[in-house]
């Protein structure tokens, strides 16, 4: 259905839906014409309040669910509430707080992503959501930590500054000396490389037989490149946090709806694809209920937005999923500074 411009709606009306909408999204419940006119002086009855109501009802903007239960938006009614009557609120001091201080703690991309979902999720009860841009670390220096005879920890320090440990099978044979040996030969030959770069290099001095490293250490540089590029290959690419925020108290009587909306969580590459279509553009983009066929069984809003890179391209989303019955004028400016924040932490 074609979303009614709000310039064909009256005054009177769109001050009765305005009311009626915000009623709603803090309640949950269908809005009587009665609570209206408690709710402002707008110097109407509550029958003529009735009458407005079954006009934006005529117009698709309401619904009734059951008979004398009072109206509530429809999808068409809050998309029209969102573009063209919502007053947004800038997220406060506190909520902004919230946001950055896990980001910057520091460490792994991920760890850093993970925290401004988790903090977002807290902050607006949904499920927080965010795409991991897909990155190959450039190295700056390489190193092997002995554990035992049989494993080492490997240590990359990417150009970042970024540092990543991950263990790695030692090759029958070898050394704290050719441990050393293999790291240094990894630093000064790979640095300002990608792994993927530096695997292919290592292959063509190895069939080029150019190689400096023989035997054990070469199978050891071989093992630590690999180890590596597996770890990238098996890095999520999205992150959802707080599923739990969603059965809340208000969720007993929609458990349903609830189950749908966990199950479809748990296809990330579905809402891979459904957050890839915010990754062309530039703002905050909001999906209500039906609008995306993969939340339209649970009546679900999906709110993302980009975040960019260093060189000021788009490397990924963050948003929020919950029911449509959102905060939408806290949420979104919440989601729109979470995305600003992970910009300035990838530069």
């Amino acid at each position: 259905m074609a979303v009614t411009p709000i310039t064909e709606l009256n005054e009177r009306a769109r001050d009765v839906f305005r009311l009626v909408v915000e009623s709603y999204l803090g309640t949950g419940l269908p809005v009587g014409s009665r609570t209206i006119s408690k709710l402002a002086s707008l110097s109407l009855s509550p029958a003529s309040i009735r009458n407005v109501m079954q006009d934006l009802e005529e117009l698709g903007l309401l619904a009734s669910p059951h008979t004398s239960a009072g109206r509530l938006p429809t999808e068409t009614g809050l998309r029209l509430f969102v573009d063209g009557m919502m007053q947004a609120a800038e997220p406060s001091i506190e909520e902004r707080r919230a946001i950055e201080a896990g980001i910057a703690e520091g460490g792994p991309i991920e760890e850093a992503l993970s925290a401004a979902t988790a903090a977002l999720s807290g902050l607006s009860a949904c499920a927080g959501i965010v795409m991991v841009p897909k990155r190959e670390p450039v190295m700056r220096q390489f190193g092997f930590v002995p554990l035992n005879e049989r494993q080492a920890l490997a240590v990359l320090v990417g150009q970042d500054g970024s540092i990543e440990n991950r263990v790695v099978d030692l090759p029958a044979g070898v050394t704290p000396v050719m441990l050393n040996e293999a790291a240094n030969f990894m630093s000064a030959r790979f640095h300002g490389l990608t792994l993927s770069e530096a695997g292919e290099t290592l292959r063509r001095e190895v069939d080029g037989d150019r190689s400096a490293l023989q035997g054990a250490a070469r199978e050891l540089v071989e093992r630590g490149i690999a180890v590596w590029s597996h770890d990238a290959d098996d890095r999520p690419v999205l992150i959802v946090r707080g599923q739990a925020h969603l059965l809340d108290d208000g969720t007993a009587a929609d458990l349903e709806r609830v189950r749908q909306l966990l199950e479809q969580l748990e296809g990330k590459q579905e809402i891979s694809r459904l957050l890839e279509s915010a990754l062309a553009g530039s703002a905050t983009k909001i999906f209500i209920g039906s609008e995306n066929k993969l939340f339209s069984l649970s009546g679900s809003s999906v709110i993302a937005a980009p975040y960019r890179g260093g060189d000021g391209r788009v490397v990924g989303v963050v948003g929020v999923i919950g029911p449509t019955r959102l905060n939408y004028a806290r949420v979104i400016p919440m989601v729109d500074f979470t995305a600003q924040t992970l910009s300035r932490l990838m530069r």
